[in-house]
């Protein structure tokens, strides 16, 4: 397939007429002949001076930094002038705070430079670190074909990572495999649509795609991390001052009904700029967790949240989904967003591959990323809530609890056979411990609770209209505090629950 070259691609993702350069002229030439021609035929061939072009344009009117390789140019290849480059830009847009868009399309290091050019990856990586370390997006673009050092250090560092379709990305190219083994490699492995099947992507985009759906990620990605003690909070009527005094049992039924509204309806319905995000990062997909980047009115944020549709269908909350969760969680302490976690699962994986992959060490490691995040939080408790599973998203700065939603160590039904060997004492079990809402808030393990008319599955949509209501509040409220304030306040909620 023919990709995209660099100006192409720029031509097509910026808002027309805003592209900038950056570039400076190449000044250091090489003393090697044969190499020396090779370039000259790689300017003549590109009207390029190097494989990397650089420069600033706007997204829907939103002014980013970009960054993007020329495959025609040595095939994209990273030596020192092209590393310089691009570290120059990634500096600068860390020094401007602005957004980075990198578009690698490469066969990695510049063979004729050797180990030298091999080792520019280092300081390539090290750019972009500190650039999202200060708090700003990196959003990557893999073209075709993307290989080597450059796949494995700036083409894997996104926030954000989509890829164009039909795209080789790889770390090993099929020409070396094939001298070093002998044999092709294995068809469709080294695809992007395998890499996303395989949650190593977040989406496949071809280049007209890429402004509208990087446009929306913006709008959240570059919205305040704080906003005046003065702005007033957005009305809070949506959660009522009186809640029907259901039994725990009864609430626990409504919360298993079929119709009952989870994660996808609630990010389809009650929230706007919605970008999903599929990528794990050891290449495990995770059926049981939804995370996308979202604005529920106007307050931006990352949504990590449990899937009841997919785990209805057989796929328990895995430990695949608990290191997605903590990469939610890393991604809103490194861009300094609020985290918004929705737990609504009958409970965690119960199985000899759920063992074997660490299940416990991932729900403790969960709690502890969690509790420790500088950045907002808010917990939603959407629906059901057992188990490690579910606490290992609730230890938020607040908690807003449906009302028929609930937490507890197991199923009422588990909580029976271990405390009278039999599931039928489940009522009586859920009621005993505290499961409900109304128990959970007088216990002070949630903050607000959510009136539902009977229950959301009767009145879904306007359920939906009042949580996204809430949610908003809650966001604009935290972003109103001082962060050492609000993350000491955090601590001492958890240390004191219970006394």
């Amino acid at each position: 397939m023919s990709s995209p070259g660099a100006l192409e691609l720029i031509e097509a993702v910026l808002d027309e007429g805003s592209w900038r350069r950056w570039d400076e002229p190449v000044v250091a030439e090489p003393a090697d002949p044969a190499y020396a021609a090779s370039l000259a035929r790689a300017r003549e061939r590109t009207g390029l001076d190097e494989s990397v072009v650089t420069g600033e344009g706007r997204i829907k009117g939103r002014r980013v930094a970009v960054v993007a390789c020329e495959f025609g140019f040595l095939a994209g290849s990273i030596g020192v002038q092209a590393a310089e480059r691009l570290v120059r830009a990634v500096e600068r847009a860390t020094d401007e705070r602005l957004p980075l868009l990198a578009s690698p399309t490469s066969g990695g290091t510049r063979m004729q430079e050797g180990t030298v050019a091999f080792l520019q990856m280092v300081k390539i990586t090290a750019a972009i670190g500190r650039h999202k370390a200060a708090g700003n997006p990196y959003l990557v673009y893999l073209r075709n074909p993307t290989t080597g050092g450059v796949l494995a250090s700036w083409g894997s560092l996104g926030h954000v990572t989509v890829a164009e379709p039909g795209a080789l990305i790889g770390f090993l190219g099929p020409r070396v495999y094939r001298a070093l083994y002998g044999e092709e490699f294995p068809p469709g492995v080294q695809t992007a649509e395998n890499l996303l099947a395989h949650g190593l992507v977040d989406a496949v985009l071809t280049p007209e795609e890429i402004p509208e759906t990087l446009g929306r990620a913006l709008r959240v990605l570059t919205a305040p991390r704080q906003v005046s003690p003065d702005r007033a909070v957005p009305g809070t009527a949506a959660s009522d001052a009186h809640i029907e005094d259901v039994p725990a049992w009864e609430s626990i039924r409504r919360s298993r009904r079929p119709g009952r509204p989870g994660v996808r309806q609630l990010l389809r319905q009650a929230a706007t700029d919605v970008v999903p995000m599929r990528r794990t990062g050891p290449g495990e997909v995770y059926p049981g967790l939804i995370l996308a980047l979202a604005r529920f009115g106007d307050a931006a944020c990352i949504v990590l949240g449990q899937d009841r549709q997919n785990q209805a269908v057989g796929s328990p909350f895995s430990p695949a989904d608990l290191r997605e969760a903590r990469r939610g969680m890393k991604l809103a302490d490194e861009l300094k967003l609020p985290l918004v976690t929705v737990i609504d699962t009958a409970g965690a994986a119960l199985s000899r591959e759920a063992e074997e992959a660490g299940l416990a060490g991932q729900i403790a490691r969960s709690l502890q990323d969690l509790v420790l995040l500088d950045a907002p939080t808010v917990c939603l408790l959407l629906g059901e809530g057992a188990g490690g599973g579910a606490l290992a998203l609730l230890p938020a700065d607040r908690v807003v609890c449906a009302q028929h939603g609930w937490l507890s160590p197991l199923p009422p039904e588990g909580a029976s056979a271990i405390m009278f060997r039999t599931t039928r004492r489940a009522p009586e079990m859920a009621q005993a411990q505290g499961v409900r809402s109304l128990d959970l808030l007088r216990a002070g393990i949630v903050d607000r609770i959510v009136a539902e008319h009977p229950d959301a599955a009767d009145e879904p949509d306007d359920y939906l209209a009042r949580v996204a209501q809430v949610l908003e509040a809650e966001l604009t409220g935290l972003l109103r505090r001082d962060p050492s304030t609000r993350l000491a306040a955090r601590f001492a909620r958890y240390r004191r629950l219970g006394l």
